[in-house]
């Protein structure tokens, strides 16, 4: 690997993040709100409980995919994750470039985009507390809860590691009440309530299955967030593939007693199908609270659900704001996105601009936002990292690499096929577009490359300059 000296900038930032603070950041990513309010459209997607299945080809999906990004994370800590990957793992003054670039591209959508569901599921059960709320309610709420965000992060990394744990065993309170719950009070008659040929295998049920297979792994989002901040992880040889793993593991076992838990409650013919919405499908889980221990526990419940949901939304803005910072820093971007706070040592510049655009997508549908942001990581992401450490594997077999890939090429082989699998049943207008933004990047990236006369447009390698 072309190994270049650390920056003044980077020199500056704090490795403070053990596997503590790691998982926890993880963890809250993952868990955050997504469990209690994608249950509805989890269901739509197959009309029944049998869209569990959909669980079940995401777990198959992001284990081994946490694997790739373990073994990237652990040989190349730095802050940016996946742009710093790409570029190395294919070659950073050609192709490199070209998947750095891209990612940068696509992430100033789908990063936002991820962080708005947050957003836009704390302002579903805030509505839980506030019925009678003017329907431009939720916009306010989104816009209040997106600055405060922003404030919270506006200060040292010292600080957010506490900051984060807190907000961590918020987490597993609420996640916890709700498990506890539902194994209490389970009907395996209402779990599994399967409608008429619920199993009946066709194109319909095929798509169906990707849909399902789409939310769970929008649910699962985030084991990696700890790689987005590499730079300030103690030990990031073993703290960042344990963090993934350990993270995964006890994510995918909380989501399936979660789920379990809610429409062994809650029938789910009561918020599906979809297109006859119904109020309660905004916050079934406080609902499931409400017909079990009366308004007041609900209310108390639907406060935790809060509670998680901004630690969700914290833990993505706080790894989501070092990606631009990085690519900025190595010339790959803005140049003012490589600005650190003169006194805290943070990315402000970055902070902000991610922090303002979550705001603004925070006004579309939730179902067009989960949509949207997992098909453009696909293909320039998710599917590049399988190809990225591969390559680096080939090209840099001395690299020193504390953790390496189990059952190598098996994991990366199935994380392939999964993720190539969820774009193609994504729906013809989510692949248009997904498409279009990909290829709207490559032309600007040639632009950019031929007023700049760089690769492909010139052979001799010279250091990035800023865009």
């Amino acid at each position: 690997m072309n190994n270049q000296s650390p920056s003044k900038e980077s020199a500056h930032l704090v490795r403070h993040f053990g596997t503590l603070q790691a998982t926890a950041l993880n963890m809250s990513n993952m868990i955050g709100i997504g469990p209690f309010i994608t249950i509805p459209l989890l269901m739509s997607a197959m009309g029944g409980p049998q869209a569990m299945l959909g669980w079940l080809i995401a777990v198959i999906i992001v284990i081994p995919d946490g694997m790739i990004w373990s073994e990237l994370g652990a040989a190349m800590p730095g802050s940016g994750g996946s742009y710093l990957y790409l570029r190395e793992g294919f070659q950073r003054e050609t192709f490199g470039r070209l998947m750095a670039f891209l990612f940068i591209w696509q992430f100033i959508l789908s990063g936002p985009l991820e962080i708005a569901s947050g957003y836009i599921g704390f302002a579903s059960y805030a509505g839980y507390l506030w019925r009678d709320l003017p329907s431009y309610a939720p916009q306010i709420i989104v816009v209040l809860v997106g600055s405060v965000n922003i404030i919270l992060l506006y200060r040292q990394i010292t600080y957010i590691g506490k900051i984060t744990v807190s907000l961590w065993i918020g987490t597993l309170i609420t996640t916890g009440a709700v498990i506890v719950t539902g194994a209490i009070y389970f009907n395996p008659k209402i779990a599994f309530d399967f409608p008429p040929n619920a199993f009946n295998f066709s194109t319909g049920f095929l798509f169906g299955l990707g849909a399902a297979a789409r939310v769970g792994v929008y649910d699962y989002l985030g084991y990696y967030d700890i790689c987005y901040l590499g730079d300030e992880v103690k030990n990031p040889g073993r703290t960042i593939p344990r963090s993934i793993i350990i993270s995964v593991i006890a994510v995918a076992l909380i989501y399936i007693a979660i789920n379990f838990s809610i429409i062994g409650v809650v029938p789910w013919r009561d918020f599906v199908p979809a297109e006859t919405k119904k109020p309660l499908s905004d916050f079934v889980v406080s609902i499931m609270m409400e017909r079990i221990y009366g308004t007041k526990i609900a209310t108390i419940l639907t406060l935790m659900i809060l509670w998680t949901a901004f630690g969700s939304v914290f833990a993505l803005l706080l790894g989501y704001s070092r990606i631009p910072f990085a690519a900025a820093r190595d010339g790959y971007f803005f140049k003012v996105f490589a600005s650190l706070h003169p006194k805290h040592n943070f990315p402000h510049v970055s902070l902000l601009v991610i922090g303002v655009i979550s705001i603004f997508c925070s006004f579309f549908p939730l179902d067009a936002v989960i949509a949207v942001l997992i098909a453009t990581r696909i293909i320039v992401q998710f599917i590049g990292q399988i190809f990225a450490v591969t390559m680096l594997r080939k090209y840099q077999p001395h690299h020193e690499r504390q953790y390496r890939i189990w059952l190598y090429p098996i994991p990366n082989l199935i994380a392939l096929l999964g993720w190539i699998f969820i774009f193609v049943t994504s729906g013809r207008e989510v692949i248009i577009f997904s498409g279009g933004v990909l290829i709207l990047g490559i032309v600007c990236f040639l632009i950019w490359s031929r007023q700049s006369a760089r690769w492909p447009f010139q052979t001799a390698q010279a250091k990035p300059g800023p865009i």
